[in-house]
């Protein structure tokens, strides 16, 4: 009897102890199991150098020697197109010089004489890659290729391409002629923003029609083989030469999660789109989409110089979200607001004007832009004496 009341007397202690040990696993299991999903999911791609971001802050979720220069190729065309949208009507006219008839490697079958509008013969660029319609936009723009050139390096200085300098529209190699996956993520996330840019490089095929010769045209199949073959595949632009290997630039989305990469010197046109699918897949797989401030909870007010109203509202084009890793923790991020105290009319609808800065336990991690309201240029009392009291107003 005295073995079996030392049992009972024991099996209390027992009972805690296991509760104790049960505890601890519901604490250690699930960090452990997080630790190893960041850790099997690393992309293991034999690019040479690329880099993810997230499309909607810019924040760099993965990178392998993504500041690295190599030759872009023709993810080159990704400025050409967007500098064609913004500078040229659709409906424009672009006819086909000797220069750009001439230029190494033509799939759309252009030739002399040949007339496009802008908007078949940017398709149709974008889609096949056909590098003397590059040079086509580029002289219908500025002239020449190189004028055009020019113009292209002072966008990407706006943009904030650290490290890239173009020589020509196409991508073909030029010493002179270099970028860094970064810099190209840059671009495409910039460059997506534009509905029409979207537009051009979602399109898996399109038949392009020309003006003259009358009834000339061609179906086009877009290079980008991710198209249709992966899920929430987006866009952007393929490259390839002997000297740039294989290079893409791509954006997909999935549940909200927008995420850009770029690759650069894959050995073969082949490997880029298998490395494309190892990064995107560690992306969606470790990506968790926080909530931050909405609309109406980041927007400001700013002053207005010499318009038709004293002030403006500035906010972000949708409510704030932001992107974590794997260990990441809500608590250690904090948005900021990098506003301007005054501004000059006139203002445009959806005129960028600074942007809400998310940090990580203070480190720089994105950027979302701020967009303001319209306000015409012209005259009002407020709006004049904004402009006389203007340092005073910069200082609050």
């Amino acid at each position: 009897m005295e073995g079996k009341g030392d049992s009972l007397r024991i099996l209390p202690h027992i009972h805690k102890i296991g509760l104790v040990f049960l505890l601890a696993l519901a604490v250690v299991l699930p960090s452990v199991a997080r630790m190893g999903e960041a850790a099997a999911a690393e992309p293991d791609i034999q690019a040479e150098a690329a880099i993810l971001i997230d499309a909607d802050t810019g924040r760099v979720l993965w990178s392998k020697n993504g500041e690295e220069r190599h030759y872009p190729a023709s993810m080159t065309k990704m400025m050409t197109c967007l500098l064609g949208i913004q500078l040229m009507p659709p409906d424009a006219k672009v006819t086909i010089s000797q220069a750009a008839a001439s230029t190494e490697d033509l799939p759309l079958h252009i030739a002399r004489g040949d007339v496009l509008t802008a908007e078949e013969l940017m398709r149709g660029m974008m889609m096949v890659s056909d590098n003397g319609a590059a040079v086509a936009i580029a002289e219908h723009i500025d002239g020449s290729a190189a004028v055009f050139a020019e113009r292209m390096n002072e966008k990407a200085q706006e943009i904030g391409m650290r490290d890239t300098h173009f020589a020509n529209p196409n991508g073909l190699t030029d010493p002179n002629h270099y970028s860094t996956p970064h810099d190209m993520a840059r671009l495409a996330q910039y460059a997506m923003k534009n509905p029409v840019f979207r537009d051009f490089v979602r399109q898996k095929e399109r038949r392009v029609t020309w003006i003259a010769p009358s009834g000339k045209t061609l179906m086009a199949e877009n290079t980008n083989e991710l198209l249709g073959r992966y899920e929430g595949m987006t866009g952007v632009k393929t490259g390839w030469t002997s000297a740039a290997g294989g290079c893409l630039a791509a954006s997909a989305e999935r549940q909200g999660v927008h995420l850009i990469a770029v690759l650069m010197k894959a050995p073969d046109e082949t490997t880029r789109f298998s490395d494309m699918r190892k990064i995107l897949d560690y992306g969606f797989a470790s990506v968790t989409l926080v909530k931050g401030p909405t609309i109406k909870e980041a927007s400001r007010h700013v002053w207005v110089k010499d318009g038709t109203a004293a002030r403006t509202v500035v906010r972000p084009a949708t409510d704030i979200e932001y992107p974590l890793l794997p260990g990441e923790e809500a608590s250690h991020v904090k948005v900021t607001y990098d506003v301007p105290a005054v501004i000059s009319a006139p203002v445009a609808s959806g005129q960028v004007v600074g942007g809400a800065i998310l940090t990580y336990d203070g480190e720089e991690i994105g950027r979302v832009d701020m967009v303001a309201d319209d306000v015409p240029e012209g005259f009002s009392l407020g709006s004049w004496l904004v402009g006389l009291f203007e340092r005073p107003l910069s200082w609050l």
